[in-house]
């Protein structure tokens, strides 16, 4: 982790705006489409349905930001809305806010190259054998972009597509865990402490409208107000309109509360 930081930092000294663009095309790709639309929206809480080919495609775009192998991100999050800020969260701000946001991974209990165990709480993606490998080598996708950056690109690319990247994306998801159980407003009274954090939903396509999340986990739209804005959910509509997004759940919430919450 150390080492990806550094890494982040040095990136800094080899700045220039076209590796900038390629950077944010890539953080789109892999934290946008891989961890909101994907590991988050898809794959957890199965909000909507696309083929198979795209749903693969999704979990190797979140496989390269570095926060683990579908199987273990699914079954972590599952496991934190079936215990959310109480005993069993694995990484609720009442145990601190630095380990909601990264102590839990640097000196909790790692799992996420223990498939087996992980399973458990994602038996459906452990029954599909590309996800069972993809979990077992999550980092391979990420080896391969860096040697293919390097190559078109020399070290200024792999820097920023790589480690600069994977850090923002790491520290954004974080907030989630973490800023958007501590900041915010709350439209709906869950048994937690989830919030609606406007910047982290900026950072995050979407994801820090964790209230909305909270009370209708298995909604893929989370910006329930047309002032929550929500690139997700644009998204998703946009793949429903053309027929590769279906079944798609979305939470009925009233006008009249939203535009209350709004006065």
């Amino acid at each position: 982790m150390a080492f990806l930081h550094v890494g982040a930092i040095a990136a800094l000294f080899f700045f220039s705006w076209p590796i900038l663009a390629a950077t944010v095309f890539l953080y789109w790709m892999t934290t946008g489409l891989g961890i909101s639309m994907g590991y988050h929206r898809l794959h957890t809480h199965r909000s909507y349905k696309v083929p198979v080919g795209l749903e693969y495609f999704f979990a190797v775009c979140g496989a390269l930001t570095l926060e683990g192998g579908p199987i273990s991100w699914v079954a972590t999050h599952r496991i934190h809305h079936q215990n959310s800020d109480l005993p069993g969260d694995p990484h609720s701000p009442n145990e601190g806010g630095l380990w909601a946001h990264a102590g839990w991974l640097l000196s909790g209990q790692s799992m996420h190259n223990n498939t087996r165990a992980m399973s458990k709480y994602a038996p459906d993606l452990a029954k599909d054998r590309f996800y069972v490998w993809l979990n077992n080598y999550h980092w391979v996708p990420t080896f391969v972009l860096a040697a293919l950056l390097f190559a078109i690109g020399g070290l200024p690319l792999m820097l920023w597509g790589i480690f600069f990247r994977v850090v923002f994306g790491l520290h954004a998801t974080w907030l989630v865990n973490s800023a958007t159980h501590m900041w915010g407003r709350r439209r709906f009274a869950t048994r937690d402490n989830s919030r609606n954090n406007w910047w982290v939903a900026l950072m995050t396509f979407g994801e820090g409208w964790h209230n909305n999340h909270h009370a209708h986990p298995t909604s893929a739209r989370h910006g329930l107000a047309w002032y929550e804005f929500d690139p997700s959910w644009i998204q998703i509509k946009i793949l429903k309109f053309f027929g590769i997004a279906k079944s798609v759940r979305v939470a009925q919430v009233t006008t009249a509360l939203v535009e209350r919450e709004a006065a």
